[in-house]
């Protein structure tokens, strides 16, 4: 569904992308990951034409982005930066203005589009009266009209509260499911996209650093937080066991495949009282020390 070929692009002699090349397939909801500035939304405006490369091509559905602009996009929606409209007219007011500008849609295909999306109650208030939840959702509502396969999502979630994160996060992936709807989802948040995403590609200044399925970036260490009465006597009970490393005071890593329960049975064996077990999630920047560790050659003897 889309085909990014060797994409270069810099902006007041700052590279932004360098020799960027990724496949989506059709009907996947795609993760492009990486923290602002490392080059999510310069691919996404490459993608929608309004960006232009210094070198590369970019194709949707086989069709070249920076060739033939009209027929590539013709079936493709877009939230793109912060959803902008206009506050002083009502959602489905907004609706019929934005998607004049590139194809009559019939009222019943708006109105399908407001239902899935569960603006229907408020789509003929203001806009201006809409919480940043509802307009990121007229905004979906936009993307999806007239009838798009694939759907360009640039970090969605943006400023919604966890409740509003997790009827978004339903929304795309029922979108998917249901309509067979493709979806690239750009976002610097690790949990969203690894919620969302089976296949994903990680960019760290530009420059792709992975691309693959989630189950390739598990390490074969995970790390476990212990919150205990005594941490030197736990310590000195753990470090025993094979397979684990004491990484900070209360901050074990271990095998995958160790069972945690049996390091909590040894503590209180120990007499050890334990208050709080946490494992801890892998954050972009680990992710990024992992990825640059495993490709970097061992020194020269």
């Amino acid at each position: 569904m889309i085909e990014l070929r060797h994409l270069q692009k810099t902006f007041g002699g700052k590279p932004a992308l360098h020799d960027f090349s990724m496949e989506v397939r059709r009907g996947e909801i795609f993760g492009l990951l990486g923290h602002n500035g490392a080059g999510k939304s310069t691919t996404l405006g490459i993608l929608l034409g309004q960006v232009f490369p210094d070198a590369g091509e970019a194709f949707v559905d086989g069709v070249s982005v920076q060739r033939d602009r009209g027929r590539a996009l013709g079936r493709t929606g877009a939230i793109f930066e912060a959803p902008r409209f206009y506050d002083y007219l009502s959602g489905w007011k907004n609706l019929e203005i934005y998607t004049s500008y590139s194809a009559r849609v019939p009222k019943e295909k708006i109105a399908e589009a407001v239902e899935t999306v569960g603006l229907t109650a408020r789509i003929r208030d203001k806009v201006g009266t809409y919480s940043q939840g509802m307009r990121q959702r007229l905004g979906l509502a936009q993307a999806l009209l007239p009838e798009n396969e694939l759907v360009l999502l640039d970090e969605p979630t943006n400023g919604l509260d966890p409740e509003g994160i997790h009827e978004m996060r339903n929304l795309i992936q029922r979108l998917n499911r249901e309509r067979g709807i493709t979806v690239l989802f750009c976002s610097h948040l690790l949990v969203e996209v690894e919620q969302l995403c089976d296949h994903v590609v990680i960019l760290n200044q530009g420059r792709k650093v992975f691309d693959g399925r989630w189950a390739d970036l598990d390490s074969d260490q995970r790390q476990i937080r212990f919150e205990v009465d005594d941490w030197d006597k736990a310590a000195g009970l753990l470090q025993a066991l094979p397979a684990l490393t004491i990484m900070d005071r209360g901050l074990v890593s271990i095998e995958k495949t160790a069972d945690t329960a049996d390091l909590v049975a040894r503590l209180v064996q120990g007499g050890i009282r334990v208050r709080a077990v946490e494992p801890q999630r892998r954050n972009l920047e680990e992710i990024y020390l992992s990825i640059s560790h495993a490709r970097t050659p061992p020194a020269q003897k």
